[in-house]
């Protein structure tokens, strides 16, 4: 990987990490369900006046933009609000990962190896010893609506894989249409009218820019320019450096919100990421081991 692309991709996993920080502060001042509407409001208008509509269907754009904006963000901005700290808020979504082991194994019919079997098993014991935190930074509402985004992420990768999409950045602002509506009516559900008090009693600044910054560098900027790498480089080389994106996470709540490190923390954080991780260095591992003994096989 070239080094301004391996500085591109370290810049987007601190974005992303520093993001959930940034969700933590709106939802301080705004209701979740607002404050994610205004995102995607931002992010497709005015974009969808400049960016031609991408050659996939209407029902590949609504799906990606409900699961995207509700399923996922709406829901990670709900479990922060609801007292899951910015922190352990990145490191449940990345339980993501072992979910879509699950999907692929239920209804793609994908083979378990050990490597991903244990993977499994270290990301489950992560997030248990998450829900056993007493320091006030972790509840259960919150740990729950986080992993209805981790599932929503998983079904996400689902889509990206099914609609073989070309135009991403033109994907990505379409389908961010499909999801304000639906947030905003969650949260009259929810909140009534009182989610709304940010647009009669004028602008709240830190909700707003929030709001703003969500839209523009977290999800147009950055999404760009990880699925251009994505599109550049294979899934072994991009997706390790994904697994920065809970550290910095957390490292922006320790900075931001004096979150505090407590063994017990550390101990999950690790443990889920190294789920994460040992099914893909295992499996980049097996593809080397199996390379160099085709290689002998042939010197011999």
């Amino acid at each position: 990987m070239k080094l301004f692309h391996l500085i591109l991709a370290i810049g987007v996993t601190c974005l992303w990490g520093f993001n959930f920080s940034v969700i933590k502060a709106g939802v301080d001042n705004i209701d979740p369900f607002v404050l994610t509407g205004l995102r995607f409001s931002f992010a497709a208008i005015p974009a969808v006046f400049f960016v031609a509509r991408p050659k996939v269907s209407w029902w590949y754009l609504a799906a990606y933009g409900l699961t995207f904006g509700v399923g996922l963000w709406g829901m990670m901005s709900l479990s922060i609000e609801l007292g899951l700290s910015a922190g352990m808020a990145s490191i449940v979504l990345q339980s993501s990962a072992f979910i879509s082991v699950l999907i692929g194994w239920f209804l793609l019919k994908e083979q378990l190896n050990v490597g991903r079997r244990i993977g499994l098993v270290l990301s489950v014991v992560g997030l248990l010893i998450v829900l056993s935190v007493e320091d006030g930074s972790v509840s259960l509402l919150g740990f729950l609506a986080a992993v209805v985004g981790a599932l929503s992420l998983s079904v996400i990768s689902l889509i990206i894989k099914k609609a073989q999409i070309k135009e991403m950045f033109a994907f990505v602002v379409w389908s961010c249409l499909f999801a304000p509506i639906p947030l905003f009516l969650l949260s009259y559900l929810v909140n009534g009218s009182a989610g709304f008090d940010f647009f009669g009693q004028g602008f709240n600044q830190v909700g707003l820019m929030s709001a703003l910054f969500q839209a523009y560098p977290t999800t147009l900027l950055g999404y760009w320019i990880w699925n251009k790498l994505q599109t550049r480089y294979p899934l072994s080389t991009m997706a390790p450096i994904s697994l920065l994106i809970p550290i910095f996470g957390v490292f922006g709540s320790v900075v931001f919100y004096n979150e505090q490190l407590a063994p017990l923390k550390i101990i999950a954080c690790s443990l889920i990421v190294a789920g994460v991780a040992l099914p893909l260095f295992g499996e980049t591992l097996s593809k080397l081991i199996k390379s160099n003994q085709r290689n002998l096989r042939h010197i011999n």
